[in-house]
């Protein structure tokens, strides 16, 4: 089984859609489940996991009702106000959607290093592991650390890494604050990662599967196939690659895997780490 750990729909404005600058105008339309499908058929995809893009009670809702209405939306990553009182009453009022497996906040947005480390975030995230509901962490290498503090504080709650933490990628070099921070926060057993959002990140002109593998090779090292799951980033990917470019790219990398490590991460850590 191949499930898309993650993706984004998103029916386009530029006042609920103001990170989609200029130098992004290609994601400036609708993105929706009847698109993704198309691409999911292509690729042997068999269910994918709908991720927030917008920091609205809204947006879970909408992704939710896509999830209802497409069996093939295994699981919805919401957004709820983390930071505010309200956030029972908001994750009680979603008690009743099954799909719901987790929750996210753009952290990578936020000016301050450690953001997620602040008493109100902790609590917000303290509501979560009862609720049998993951923790997407959205980040840039520079945010690692608080990561690192985070997981601790939570040993038994569920936390997912999006994007292998975005480092910086370009040929010949290494991100170097990414590589010790990045291996340290892999060694904590309550975390899976997804690889995803990478294409996203290369510095260089172009990019082939060699620009990819160092990289791939030292999450694989980190957090091995029992942690470690596939995702698109779809339709973001798309400012560097089509859907099917990545997807061919992570399955040249893959041929490194044996027949089991390979069946863990294109479906069975997803389908372990969401409760599926």
């Amino acid at each position: 089984m191949r499930i898309d750990s993650h993706h984004h729909f998103w029916r386009y404005s530029a006042v609920q859609y103001g990170w989609i600058d200029e130098p992004k105008k290609v994601l400036k339309r609708d993105f929706l489940p009847s698109d993704l499908k198309i691409e999911m058929d292509a690729n042997q995809i068999d269910g994918v996991i709908s991720v927030q893009a917008r920091q609205s009670v809204e947006e879970t809702t909408a992704l939710l009702d896509f999830a209802s209405e497409n069996s093939w939306i295994r699981a919805v990553i919401g957004w709820v106000p983390l930071c505010d009182a309200s956030v029972d009453r908001v994750l009680d009022e979603f008690s009743g959607h099954l799909k719901l497996r987790g929750v996210r906040h753009v952290v990578q947005d936020e000016p301050d290093d450690r953001f997620m480390l602040r008493p109100d975030f902790l609590e917000g995230i303290s509501k979560l592991a009862s609720r049998d509901l993951v923790y997407e962490i959205l980040i840039f290498p520079h945010q690692l650390k608080a990561a690192i503090e985070l997981v601790d504080r939570f040993p038994n709650q569920r936390f997912i890494l999006d994007h292998i933490a975005k480092p910086r990628l370009k040929m010949g070099t290494m991100d170097e604050t990414w590589r010790s921070l990045f291996v340290s926060l892999a060694k904590r057993s309550n975390l899976y990662c997804k690889f995803s959002g990478v294409i996203t990140e290369v510095q260089d002109a172009t990019w082939t599967v060699e620009t990819l593998r160092l990289y791939w090779r030292i999450a694989c090292e980190s957090f091995g196939a029992s942690r470690l799951m596939f995702g698109t980033d779809w339709p973001v990917c798309t400012l560097r690659g089509s859907y099917s470019q990545w997807t061919d790219a992570v399955a040249e990398l893959c041929q490194e895997l044996s027949p089991t490590e390979q069946a863990r991460f294109w479906g069975e850590t997803a389908i372990e780490a969401y409760s599926l």
